[in-house]
């Protein structure tokens, strides 16, 4: 009984650390696949706990370009200081090591996005976007004839969006 406490309390503090080193809101899907794919808890445990933080007001709700995103609170970040060595520092390793290989991609799903609606029946309106601390860099909107063309754009923009960015910025700026 006594050791289902201490797990429970150290993967909550496991969670607030996830949060507090990514120092910007991500999705429930991000944090799901850092958890999963570091083997830390199951997907049932998790939802449990992240409601139990946001309940405890550790974690917070914020909603950016429409998307629900999860960010520690400062009463979270008072917690984890408090007992950041409950948390094993072999579990710390993983994510750090972790977090250093893949933060890049974590902040350019949260930074980028691309999305398209049917707007009549042979029209697709694409909407291509880059954000950085909730100021639109870039957000380019068009008009393509196919949902083929539309996800094809998607994927580019998602994969080479900051190339993208770049040469628009270049052509607009140049003398």
């Amino acid at each position: 009984m006594f050791g289902d406490t201490l797990d429970l309390a150290e993967n909550k503090l496991l969670l607030l650390y996830i949060f507090n080193k990514i120092k910007f809101p991500i999705s429930n899907i991000q944090v799901t696949q850092i958890v999963l794919e570091n083997n830390f808890m199951n997907y049932f445990t998790l939802q449990q706990y992240i409601s139990d933080l946001m309940n405890a007001n550790f974690l917070n709700h914020t909603e950016e370009q429409g998307k629900q995103r999860l960010l520690i609170t400062e009463k979270g970040t008072k917690v984890l200081s408090m007992f950041d060595n409950r948390i094993p520092s072999k579990k710390k390793d993983i994510l750090d090591d972790y977090l250093k290989k893949k933060l890049d991609n974590i902040k350019k799903e949260v930074t980028v996005s691309a999305d398209y609606t049917i707007e009549k029946s042979n029209s697709f309106m694409v909407t291509l976007k880059v954000s950085e601390n909730d100021i639109d860099l870039i957000n380019l909107k068009l008009n393509v004839p196919s949902n083929k063309q539309a996800r094809q754009l998607c994927a580019k923009w998602k994969n080479n969006s900051s190339e993208f960015y770049n040469n628009i910025m270049q052509l607009l700026i140049k003398d």
